[in-house]
């Protein structure tokens, strides 16, 4: 089973369940904000934690650790059961999708990522497992993709947000 994975931008969390309610959990298409579609990036297999924590450790020069790319939870909105349950099949906690909101830190590392830095964070980035050895030129459209993202985040003021689906 894949895990899918969108990033987008907007500017708060109210905004995005506003969004999610009238789709049922689903993520608008992204397309022009103006036309109420989130700008995005589809970014399959991407999770926030590991996987794009990884060029941001990178970008800014640290090691990668597992709660470098802090997350809020946005969706679903009803109470997230504790690690004793109870936890039902049909429950959206169980099933999802899921919404988080990432800390600003993220966005800002990503946003001032200078161009003549990308490449070398990239290569770094294919070294990771989860990659399984991939060519530095086949991820650099989507490093580039989601750091012109968080530039575009940033200068409107915006949050950024993933979309996880099983």
């Amino acid at each position: 089973m894949g895990v899918l994975t969108d990033y987008f931008r907007a500017p708060d969390a109210a905004a995005v369940v506003r969004a999610l309610e009238l789709t049922e959990g689903s993520l608008p298409a992204f397309g022009e904000v103006s036309d109420g579609a989130f700008d995005g990036v589809m970014a399959k297999h991407v999770d926030p934690c590991v996987v794009l924590g990884q060029p941001v450790a990178a970008i800014r020069a640290e090691p990668w650790r597992v709660d470098l790319v802090a997350q809020t939870p946005v969706w679903p909105t009803t109470p997230q059961p504790g690690p004793d349950g109870p936890w039902d099949e049909d429950e959206p906690w169980s099933t999802g999708p899921w919404v988080t909101e990432l800390g600003d830190a993220t966005r800002d590392a990503l946003a001032e990522a200078g161009d003549d830095r990308i490449p070398a964070a990239v290569a770094r980035w294919a070294e990771a497992e989860e990659w399984h050895g991939a060519d530095p030129a086949d991820l650099l459209p989507l490093a580039e993709g989601l750091i012109a993202l968080a530039r575009r985040a940033r200068a409107a003021g915006e949050r950024l947000y993933c979309w996880i689906c099983l």
